[in-house]
């Protein structure tokens, strides 16, 4: 029990201290908590592992639950993985119940850390030995099976996966990378455009263009005049926050957060996979599907308990096998290599106290990210009572400077951001569907890395189906996944007939 010693006040300020910085990291749109543990790993050198993790992990906590701040209050995703937030959180804003939809979000958050948390305590070895075992081809069918979410989201059943195929390709341009089994060329552009997509598109501006510029260019188009007493009159008209709306909601809660904590276990899969696969389920569960992206707690619930629900997963890789679940898992690789501490199977048994204090640094991180959030979100539910006029070119300015310095100054996402911007606030007219090309830009890639490697491994398609019971079992669900869809679809249109037959 030596790890007590390291439990003193100012381990639990780093914890405090980082959790706050990591929210406000995550609530302005471009700054990701990857950026947040990047930025302040430099302040680590002064302190000793403990204390170094301490302030880490409550970066990671925060960073992570601050994005769901302007997903539901600007639609915005603050983190890749807070977009499905963005589905039911946003038009819950716009019927004057940001303050709750932030509170459900909060809440679930908490839950999906706690969760995952006590899964990384109990049952590191045993997932750790699971996710290894994961070869390419199960990879590539947990992505397929993501995938197949893009026609349950969408509104119209041909223009989404039109949308989808559109990020897919998107998600497609730039070098072949030889060690994916490609040839080393760039693809999908002309030759005036190598230097500067190369490594593609850079995710986050174009998630900030999309959700954050086109937002404002579609408001500035039907106009912005407006006052502050009518947003106050339209925050205090909806629904008060209440802890009943968890009661219903306990299998999602725990669906959700288990999603997480699984994806956040397999290395590159990543947040947007976990919250996009808990969002699908939480449909399919649903007993009014329909309403889900309307504004339903249902949807808000899915989405934060899995993206929390990843910061424990993604740490069973790290510590187990040495592999970091996530791009922040991969930063904090750095802060034990400043240590000397070697990351890998032998890391629990050789550093026990390190082992212990992790533990007891995430879970106080999610509780204080908690009480943070949850008792100071009046205030920042005042963020829409700003003036539009006033708030878009501030927002602005904060989506340019957040793109500028998402690569470290790189003047192309700047223009990246301005071009998915537009790009978004145009196709919105002609009926392309912004959700699923978005998680078609966001999987598309990793389907295709993933399927190669397949290929390259077994040499025959057979083994898609033949691999495992996993395989298998993954198969199963995406069958149902699409027969789903495509059920939802025809019965929608036949309402829709009907409808207008009876007019």
């Amino acid at each position: 029990m030596e790890f007590l010693s390291a439990l003193d006040p100012l381990f639990f300020f780093l914890i405090f201290a980082g959790s706050l910085i990591g929210i406000v990291f995550g609530a302005i749109p471009g700054m990701t908590a990857t950026m947040a543990v990047a930025v302040c790993l430099p302040l680590t050198y002064a302190l000793d592992l403990n204390h170094g993790l301490a302030l880490l992990l409550g970066l990671y906590v925060g960073g992570i639950s601050g994005g769901l701040v302007p997903a539901i209050l600007l639609n915005i995703p603050g983190t890749p993985s807070s977009i499905t937030t963005t589905f039911d959180g946003y038009p819950m804003t716009q019927r004057g119940e940001g303050e709750r939809a932030l509170k459900v979000g909060i809440v679930s958050s908490l839950f999906g850390g706690l969760l995952s948390a006590a899964v990384l305590f109990f049952f590191a070895p045993v997932l750790a030995d699971v996710a290894i075992k994961f070869s390419y081809v199960e990879k590539f069918l947990i992505i397929f099976f993501a995938l197949t979410v893009i026609a349950s989201l969408s509104r119209n059943l041909l223009m989404g996966l039109f949308s989808g195929v559109i990020g897919v390709w998107l998600a497609l341009i730039g070098t072949y990378d030889v060690s994916y089994g490609g040839n080393g060329d760039t693809r999908l552009m002309f030759d005036f455009m190598e230097p500067y997509l190369a490594e593609g598109f850079s995710l986050l501006p174009v998630l900030i263009g999309l959700f954050g510029v086109a937002t404002i260019l579609d408001e500035a188009e039907k106009g912005i005049k407006e006052n502050t007493a009518d947003m106050k009159l339209s925050l205090q008209k909806g629904a008060k926050f209440s802890f009943s709306v968890f009661r219903k909601q306990k299998i999602n809660l725990l669906r959700s957060g288990f999603i997480g904590t699984f994806i956040g276990m397999l290395p590159g899969v990543g947040g947007s996979a976990a919250s996009v696969l808990s969002y699908t389920q939480a449909k399919n569960f649903s007993r009014h599907p329909e309403k889900l992206g309307t504004g339903e707690p249902e949807g808000v619930i899915a989405s934060e308990a899995s993206n929390n629900g990843l910061t424990g997963g993604a740490l069973i890789p790290l510590l187990s096998l040495g592999i970091p679940g996530d791009s922040t898992t991969a930063v904090l690789i750095g802060a034990f290599t400043l240590q000397g501490v070697q990351v890998g199977p032998l890391f629990i048994g050789e550093n026990l106290d390190t082992w212990n204090t992790m533990m007891v640094a995430l879970l106080t991180a999610n509780l204080m990210m908690f009480v943070t959030m949850f008792f100071a979100i009046k205030y920042i539910a005042r963020v829409v009572m700003v003036p539009k006029y006033i708030l878009y070119p501030i927002i602005m300015m904060m989506c340019v400077v957040g793109a500028y310095a998402i690569n470290y100054g790189v003047m192309f996402d700047v223009w990246t951001l301005l071009l998915f911007g537009v790009g978004g606030y145009l196709a919105a007219k002609v009926g392309i569907e912004v959700a699923p090309l978005v998680i078609g830009f966001i999987l598309g890639g990793q389907a295709e890395v993933y399927f190669v490697k397949s290929l390259e491994s077994f040499g025959t398609l057979t083994i898609f189906f033949t691999k495992s019971p996993i395989a298998m079992f993954l198969w199963v669900l995406i069958f149902i996944s699409v027969g789903y869809s495509i059920y939802t679809a025809v019965k929608a249109h036949r309402q829709k007939q009907a409808g207008d037959n009876g007019k």
